[in-house]
């Protein structure tokens, strides 16, 4: 395979964002590599304004709750389910506005490296408020510093809530946050010991968070004797833990690994890590230097690297509305979407996040994957109902039912998309009929062996240049070698 300007653009475009928007198709084999680098930076070195669609009745039941602690506890029960139920529908909301932002924002790499911590501190907690504020911080450092990022999170009411350590008191430790915290935020498994998450979760005791999600240490419930965590002794406190962990270098080389089978190879190269993983080291933890020594390494554009991992459910349906311009009617269809393809945004499976790579697809996810564009082209009805596991969706199951818009006939969702066509076909005005295929199979594959044009032509309507064009577009994404990036 030769890799030409164009398609290395479009590799960074993928991997370090949601793939190129219709309106930029032209300027992708002519724009130098190190101009799109440099305006993935610049867009998304701007902080993100918060994204806040929790309801104003909700935020005024949650204050009364916070002001009226002495209330009767029935009534404060009644006032807790009015405030889950409300936070359900407003998690919907938040869900749908997120992915808005990565299929139109410019800041395609806070978003992008905010979905990826969005997975590697998984919460669920169906606290709209608790939700916004993790989210928030967790765009707002997303190429900040690691450290910064790590404190913040870890002091946030939805992780606070998620991993129990509201319960973490002295002479009765709770040691859930203290074992994650090393096992899947900074070191990984089998570098520290049990003694280590006993001793270090001592130090988190008196760590919570009040009803309006703001961080409170309880100083009377905190532990401030002395403690032994990974061979350092003292009277130590949470922050003094979490510093300790970062200044191990294993967690430079955990994180840099995980970052790199995420932007770069499920396969890691330990060559590539062990340098990225000195440099990130050594400059304290900073995200976009470790970004920019990524996108800006020859290695990052070989061959082997590009078309090589599995788009996610996420970046598969913000993709294809990045390619194809258009207004979908019924938002919630991609709710339904996310569910039946396996990653629905602030419902992980688990704290450890989504896994990734070949767990994406199993047979009939993928069978479900291909039939997603001539859906959105025939506006047709998603007529499947997700598997019954409520445990993990906390209210969402009905989602294939009630309220969910406009609803089809078994009670499926009809994806009512309006695919802005002019827009599109206009990109490929100047191209000759018979390079047509190539021209666009150029922009929607990545990097695999070109497709068969025979079995292809089987399926496209040539019956005017408008259609085919058209027809080729979408069994083109319908294609396997469109499930990679």
């Amino acid at each position: 395979m030769i890799v030409t300007p164009q398609l290395k653009n479009q590799h960074l475009l993928w991997r370090a964002g949601f793939g190129p928007m219709a309106e930029e198709y032209l300027q992708l084999a002519t724009a130098t590599n190190k101009s799109y680098i440099n305006s993935l930076f610049k867009a998304s070195a701007k902080s993100p304004e918060m994204i806040d669609v929790a309801d104003n009745a909700l935020k005024g039941l949650v204050m009364g709750i916070a002001e009226a602690g002495k209330q009767k506890q029935n009534q404060d029960d009644n006032q807790r389910k009015k405030i889950r139920q409300q936070s359900r529908e407003d998690i919907k909301n938040l869900n749908i506005t997120w992915l808005n932002q990565m299929v139109n924002s410019d800041q395609q790499l806070r978003e992008k490296m905010a979905l990826f911590w969005h997975g590697h501190f998984a919460s669920r907690n169906i606290n709209i408020l608790y939700q916004q504020q993790l989210l928030q911080t967790i765009r707002e450092n997303a190429l900040g510093n690691f450290g910064d990022l790590l404190r913040e999170v870890s002091k946030s009411a939805s992780m606070i809530n998620f991993l129990n350590n509201n319960q973490n008191k002295k002479g009765h430790p709770n040691e859930n946050f203290a074992r994650e915290v090393m096992e899947l935020f900074t070191m990984g498994r089998g570098n520290y010991t049990e003694n280590d998450i006993k001793e270090a979760a001592r130090a988190f005791t008196g760590w919570g968070a009040n009803i309006s999600g703001e961080f409170a240490f309880r100083k009377f419930q905190h532990d401030d004797g002395q403690k032994t965590v990974l061979g350092k002794t003292g009277n130590f406190t949470g922050d003094e833990v979490l510093n300790i962990l970062l200044e191990h270098k294993q967690t430079a080389t955990y994180i840099t690994r995980k970052i790199y089978r995420y932007f770069v190879n499920d396969v890691p190269d330990e060559a590539h890590i062990t340098w990225l993983a000195d440099r990130f080291y050594n400059s304290s933890y900073d995200i976009k230097e470790l970004m920019k020594d990524i996108f800006t390494s020859d290695w990052f554009y070989d061959a082997k690297n590009i078309g090589c991992r599995i788009k996610s459910p996420v970046e598969l349906i913000v993709g294809i509305r990045r390619a194809l311009p258009m207004k979908l009617e019924n938002e919630q269809v991609q709710l339904l979407l996310q569910r039946l393809l396996g990653q629905t945004l602030f419902y992980p499976p688990n704290v450890a996040g989504w896994p990734g790579g070949k767990n994406w697809i199993d047979s009939s996810s993928l069978m479900f994957r291909l039939r997603i564009p001539q859906l959105i082209y025939d506006n047709d009805e998603v007529a499947l109902t997700p598997k019954d596991d409520d445990d993990q969706m906390m209210g969402m199951k009905d989602m294939a039912g009630k309220g969910m818009g406009k609803m089809g006939k078994k009670g499926g969702q009809v994806i009512s998309a309006a695919v802005d066509w002019d827009t599109y076909l206009s990109k490929f005005e100047k191209v000759p009929r018979e390079k047509l295929l190539t021209a666009i199979s150029g922009i929607l594959i990545q990097g695999v062996a070109p497709l068969d044009e025979k079995i292809l032509n089987k399926y496209i309507d040539a019956s005017s240049r408008e259609n085919y064009i058209k027809s080729t577009t979408i069994q083109l994404m319908s294609t396997p070698e469109y499930q990679l990036c």
